[in-house]
């Protein structure tokens, strides 16, 4: 039996059902405020719970025989989780961490994963670490889909910057399927894995590709970096709520590019191209609309 966390969220929805389809007992680890219609239209068993609250993950462990936390690192739960496993003396785990610990910038959540990834790395668990690049695959992903919504009725879109840096999306079934898959091999204990999908692409690739599965021509302005940093900066200073900050500049002008030759020599990781994925994902939303999904 194993003790899903994160099992309401974006990625976990499709752990969930990817576990299921591969046969697994599952039980979801949520708290009261979490929406259950998924988990409970599946027939999967939950216990309720908080990541800040010990007694109750050491009290959801007992009988398990696995952990899989999809549940962000980037709280500060990681001594909590890791602590109750090895109480409840379960020691298979997988842990989703996030290739943005490599940030040449220093936010606060860096720190806070990176220490994370070193406590389960000194703990006595067999312990698997996933880092995702961005995930993108459906309307629910926060990251494509505001890019698709966005081009759908303003086909003008301004970069911040030049537009040359590289991304690697992956889609969000692949990255279900290698976090099952990473579960399920013992090659795969002690190890930690950078999942992204097939092909480093330019954002301005990124935008090209987007636009043509939208059948629209996409007219890109492209503002340069150092001026952008500046209004986003003054921005940032005379708004209260800003939506924008100018780190975010920094970020979104480097490279996000990675290799995931590991997960395909141990895992048999193989990702469709982002043409392909963003394709899906256009083509999902298109039948929810419809109501035919």
């Amino acid at each position: 039996m194993i003790l899903l966390t994160g099992a309401t969220g974006f990625l976990g929805d499709f752990v969930l059902e990817e576990l299921l389809r591969r046969g697994h007992e599952v039980t979801c680890f949520v708290r009261k405020s979490s929406k259950l219609d998924k988990i409970k239209h599946l027939n999967v068993k939950y216990v309720y719970g908080e990541l800040n609250d010990y007694d109750s993950i050491v009290e959801a462990l007992k009988g398990k025989g696995a952990l899989i936390n999809i549940a962000s690192l980037g709280f500060g739960h990681a001594p909590n989780i890791v602590n109750a496993c090895e109480e409840a003396g379960v020691k298979r785990s997988i842990f989703i961490s996030t290739t943005g610990i490599y940030t040449k910038l220093n936010p606060d959540s860096k720190d806070v994963r990176l220490s994370a990834e070193k406590y389960i790395k000194g703990s006595n668990l067999d312990y698997t670490i996933i880092r995702p690049t961005m995930i993108y695959g459906t309307p629910n992903d926060r990251n494509m889909w505001r890019l698709i919504k966005y081009l759908k009725k303003i086909p003008v879109l301004p970069i911040l910057g030049t537009g040359e840096y590289l991304q690697q999306p992956v889609y969000v079934k692949d990255l279900a399927s290698v976090i099952v898959s990473a579960f399920e091999n013992k090659i795969s204990i002690k190890e930690s894995y950078n999942i992204s999908g097939a092909d480093p692409l330019t954002y301005n690739e990124v935008i090209d590709i987007t636009g043509n599965n939208l059948e629209k021509k996409v007219y890109k302005i492209h503002i340069p970096m150092k001026l952008s940093y500046s209004l986003v900066r003054i921005y940032e200073r005379i708004s209260k709520q800003p939506k924008l900050k100018a780190e975010q500049v920094l970020r979104l002008n480097e490279n996000k590019d990675f290799s995931y030759g590991k997960a395909q020599q141990h895992l048999g990781y193989k990702p469709v191209r982002f043409n392909e994925g963003i394709k899906r994902e256009i083509l999902d939303a298109k039948l929810k609309e419809e109501g035919l999904l």
